[in-house]
């Protein structure tokens, strides 16, 4: 018996919709994470890109605790001595909540040039509206 070995030009990509509206940020980031490696399919390779797209909607309505809002950080730093940033989560929330679940999803990603490719099937859109409509995603509960 031989293990059947899925090459990268075999791969079938389909897309998921996933909606953010009150589920917890943490849990929607390790569901989407898990579809963008692919590990849901019985073809998975971990040294392959066998993942799906994955359309997240609504992304401004996430559950957060009230004190994660103000306690969480997120930094980012100029290069330059003193350069260090934070934001908390509730202006991350208010300004670019697109980028909260971008930032969770990446994280649970390998952190090499797999990881970089499987993070640009990743969409995510602060509103209900999205331009993915051609691909039919399909709508995924988690």
């Amino acid at each position: 018996m031989r293990t059947k070995r899925i090459k990268a030009s075999e791969v079938q990509r389909s897309w998921y919709l996933v909606d953010a509206t009150d589920k917890p940020l943490g849990r929607l980031a390790s569901q989407v994470a898990k579809i963008l490696m692919g590990k849901h399919k019985p073809c998975y390779e971990p040294f392959l890109d066998t993942g799906d797209f994955v359309v997240v909607i609504n992304a401004g309505k996430i559950y957060t605790q009230e004190k994660k809002l103000r306690s969480k950080l997120y930094y980012r730093h100029s290069g330059y001595p003193g350069g260090l940033k934070s934001t908390p989560l509730g202006k991350m929330l208010a300004e670019k909540p697109e980028e909260v679940i971008r930032l969770a999803v990446k994280g649970m990603l390998p952190k090499n040039r797999l990881g970089r490719r499987m993070i640009k099937k990743l969409k995510v859109y602060a509103g209900g509206d999205h331009p993915h409509q051609a691909q039919r995603p399909q709508p995924l509960t988690l």
